[in-house]
């Protein structure tokens, strides 16, 4: 699979997403585009799923028919995100297209 990290979402991350490929948006020159903008570009350069931290995306955008599946951290901090890096594994290991899903992580 290959995953697009948007702006916010953690780098560490990625060494817990082991057989998948990852691209940063700042690497891709997409660091100032939109939500609508990003989500367009991925699926046209065969993207598979974004991994955001924007909670608000499945209420600014139409998720509707897209070709990719998205999953959505309810935070970025890295200290919150560490404990929980099996539930965020999961979530893009069981992602499918046109669907999105949060990974809900808690607060201290």
């Amino acid at each position: 699979m290959v995953i697009l990290f948007d702006h916010g979402t953690p780098r560490g991350i990625a060494r817990s997403l082991q057989g998948h490929t990852v691209k940063e948006a700042k690497a891709q020159g997409w660091d100032t585009l939109s939500n609508g903008e990003l989500l367009k570009a991925a699926e046209e350069a065969g993207f598979d799923l974004p991994l955001t931290t924007d909670t608000n995306l499945p209420y600014q955008q139409n998720l509707e028919g897209r070709k990719l599946a998205i999953v959505i951290l309810s935070k970025n901090r890295w200290s919150l995100v560490r404990p929980v890096m099996q539930q965020i594994t999961d979530a893009v290991n069981a992602a499918k297209p046109g669907i999105c899903s949060v990974v809900k992580i808690p607060p201290r």
